[in-house]
């Protein structure tokens, strides 16, 4: 017994040696102005700080070499290191922070003219002016299918004379792949083969190719050229064409089939802004702990200096509160809304009830006209899902569901792999019930049996017939593709919302953009549910996502930088914001599809993007590079911290910011520190790019809690790019449990420039 105890004591030993010395990729980032003047170049610096490391020994063949170093929008470099490594690194001088490898994920025909983006006329967002400056869109995800009609460069002249940019050649990728429309393609693995093991090429793309279809699809909504005919088995035929259908794209391949590493996200960032990009569309999230520790954060904000726009998906983690990512001001945080077409799909039960979900299944029309089939759900009641009610993969079994319908509950598996377990166990077809996570939300797919997606109401509805009824009975039947059915846009239940907990005074999302059942190209290698099993092959799919709502925006920015290409990243993200609008296609408040009840800013932002009227703001509140660094002044970062957003060592903070709330930024948010606060002041500041001359009168919504009070409640303008500050006051009158939410308006009488107004009393601590 004494000899077994003294095993397992040895072996918890060894392990936890072992444990100690297991190395994992970390990304080192170093203060570049600290760098010893006995080095030449950061890289000699960067090299002789890693080697001076106690290394300790794992396994033969387990070297220094440093895996990535970074050089233009994030300065350090990453490497592969023990816990104790990282642990002597921190304290090294000029390091700034050492932060373990993380894994993002991707937030996975009728959107231009449902954005107002009419075919191309002579004075709109499309026509030929925006030729004269190439705008270039640079996508970080899967890679890119170059043989896509959507990336055809017929017609377009030279490639910019600026863009520093390569085509990478691989297997299935050469540089003829490369052509005026897609001007560079990259790769970035380092860090995912450090951390999985190398890429068997026989099975994967070692190239800009894209095999998964999501980086095709995101770079086609973001740029893709008119495709006339454009359509998913049938479904939603039409002409398909990108936001900005004269840009140029980048495609920087930073998703493989284990994952996104934010080593080779930062990398990718890197290199982008280094090749000339105006524009990065980056449909990836992680998680959210600070802005000093989020690599993507601080990458991004290198490339906000640069002058470069970054547009970045919000996430699918919704309706649940507090589920944002990409958070930090100077990132455009773009969050899902629907359309207004639909692919309508008609469950008919036996008792003659008929209930509309949607479906993009193409087979038989009907399951057999006119005949009902047997109904079965194998959940054990109404509320609590279980393997069973889910159709999880090996929980039917095939004699209770051979020959019938079977009823799904949505959750855990992907959606279409349901249909796939039910077709294997001998069922005939699937209705798919959403649960309260998902609410009245409808998300079409490519199914592969025939399926209709319902909403919760109508799922119980369903459920409860087919627990009561003796020999319960349905048909299903599809209606093809309809437009203007129901009331849009709405704010998808997938969509992540706010508050941004990191910053309460910076709301978040900033907008919403159309993100469901969204037509754009795809990989001639990948089926449309991206299941194995499905050998279907497609020239475009469609896709539900955040991913899908962010290159809308990236491609409406290029619209913007084209028109206006002095404009500041920020400059460019108000002129979405304000633009923006809060009411759906009926004139009623926008509503949220996982309650059915009007959203609010915390989900919707300042509200859905109207492109032609961001060409054309009127007013902007612009924001530099310095401003943003006061910002990140006033929240409490070591002066270690701050350093991780300087390139120099002579940037100090102006401590011009009272509060957070002082960000010149297009969304007011204020928090009042506790409930017995009487007053407060925010500061904002205004550049006319609209009419030289011109008058904006305000106008703010009431509150219960606070009266507003705006001064000076006028503002007269004498010429362009003039700037002209104002204060807004806030008395608290009435202290409310709950925040509150309004909105702020200039508008000259052509130009309405809205800001969304939350209200916030802290509890007492």
């Amino acid at each position: 017994m004494a000899a077994g105890r003294s095993c397992l004591l040895l072996l918890l030993l060894i392990s936890l040696v072992v444990a100690s010395v297991a190395k994992q990729t970390y990304i080192v980032h170093m203060s570049r102005s600290q760098m010893p003047s006995t080095f030449t170049h950061h890289l000699q610096w960067y090299t002789s700080t890693l080697q001076s490391l106690s290394r300790e020994t794992t396994e033969e063949g387990d070297d220094e070499a440093i895996i990535y170093s970074y050089e233009t929008a994030f300065h350090g470099f990453a490497a592969k290191l023990s816990e104790k490594e990282a642990e002597e690194l921190e304290t090294n001088h000029g390091v700034l922070a050492v932060l373990p490898d993380t894994v993002y994920h991707l937030h996975t025909t009728r959107s231009p003219e449902f954005l107002g983006l009419e075919p191309e006329t002579s004075n709109n967002a499309w026509s030929s002016t925006v030729r004269d400056h190439d705008v270039i869109v640079g996508v970080l995800d899967t890679g890119i299918w170059p043989e896509s009609p959507s990336f055809s460069d017929r017609g377009m002249g030279p490639v910019p004379a600026r863009w520093k940019g390569a085509c990478e050649t691989g297997r299935g990728f050469t540089t003829k792949n490369c052509n005026k429309k897609i001007i560079g393609a990259r790769i970035f693995y380092r860090g995912y083969e450090a951390s999985t093991g190398a890429i068997d090429d026989k099975d994967e793309f070692k190239s800009p190719r894209d095999q998964d279809g999501h980086g095709t699809h995101t770079a086609a909504t973001a740029t893709g050229v008119p495709v006339s005919g454009a359509n998913l088995l049938g479904y939603a035929r039409g002409t398909a064409r990108g936001m900005a259908p004269r840009a140029r794209v980048a495609a920087y391949k930073v998703c493989w089939s284990g994952g996104c590493f934010s080593s080779d996200i930062l990398a990718a960032v890197d290199r982008a802004v280094a090749d000339g990009v105006d524009v990065l569309s980056i449909s990836l999230g992680g998680g959210v702990s600070s802005y000093y520790r989020d690599s993507l954060s601080i990458a991004a904000f290198g490339a906000m200096e640069m002058g470069v726009f970054v547009a970045c998906s919000a996430g699918n983690s919704g309706p649940d509160p507090i589920s944002l990512t990409n958070v930090s001001p100077w990132i455009t945080t773009v969050g899902a809304s629907t359309m207004d077409r639909d692919f309508p799909a008609v469950v008919k039960l036996g008792n003659g009830m008929n209930i509309t979900g949607v479906s993009l299944y193409r087979g038989r029309r009907n399951l057999v006209v006119g005949k009902q089939y047997r109904l079965v759900y194998m959940g054990s009641n109404l509320t609590t899902p279980d393997p069973r009610s889910l159709c999880l993969e090996g929980t039917l079994d095939p004699h209770l569901v051979s020959g019938k319908i079977v009823i799904c509950d949505r959750g855990v598996s992907p959606r279409v792999q349901k249909g796939q377990v039910v077709k294997d166990a001998g069922g005939v077809g699937m209705i798919l019930a959403n649960t309260a996570a998902n609410g009245e939300e409808l998300v079409a797919d490519a199914h592969l049996l025939p399926a209709v997606a319902i909403g919760e109401t109508s799922g119980k509805v369903i459920k409860r017939y087919s627990s009561t009824t003796p020999r319960a009975t349905a048909t299903l039947t599809f209606e093809g593709t309809k437009v203007g059915i129901r009331p849009s846009p709405v704010v998808a239940a997938f969509s992540s919302r706010g508050p941004n907990l990191l910053t309460l005074e910076i709301l978040k999302p900033d907008i919403v953009a159309p993100g469901v059942n969204i037509l754009a190209a795809w990989s001639g290698l990948a089926s449309p549910s991206s299941l194995s099993s499905d050998h279907r092959r497609v020239g475009f799919n469609i896709l539900s996502g955040t991913s899908m709502s962010c290159p809308h925006v990236g491609g409406v920015a290029a619209l913007i930088k084209a028109s206006h290409p002095e404009w500041s990243p920020a400059a460019i993200k108000s002129a979405l914001m304000t633009t923006a609008y809060v009411h759906d296609n009926t004139y009623r408040p926008l509503k949220d599809a996982a309650t059915g009840e009007v959203s609010s800013p915390y989900d919707h932002g300042a509200g859905h993007i109207h492109p032609t009227k961001a060409m054309d703001p009127g007013l902007v509140y612009d924001i530099s590079p310095d401003d943003y660094y006061d910002f990140l002044c006033s929240q409490k970062l070591t002066p270690l911290q701050l350093r991780a957003f300087t390139k120099t060592m002579n940037r100090t903070c102006r401590r011009t910011l009272v509060t957070a709330g002082d960000l010149n930024y297009p969304a007011i948010s204020v928090v009042f520190p506790e409930k017995n606060a009487a007053e407060l002041t925010v500061h904002r500041t205004v550049t006319n790019v609209g009419h030289a001359v011109s008058t904006y009168h305000v106008k703010v919504s009431p509150f219960k809690g606070a009266d507003v009070v705006v001064q000076p409640d006028t503002l007269n303008f004498s010429h362009q790019n003039q700037k002209m500050t104002f204060k807004i006051i806030f008395k608290t009158r009435k202290p409310q449990t709950e925040p509150e939410f309004g909105g702020l308006v200039w508008s000259d009488g052509v130009h309405k420039v809205r800001s969304p107004v939350v209200l916030t009393w802290l509890p007492p601590m």
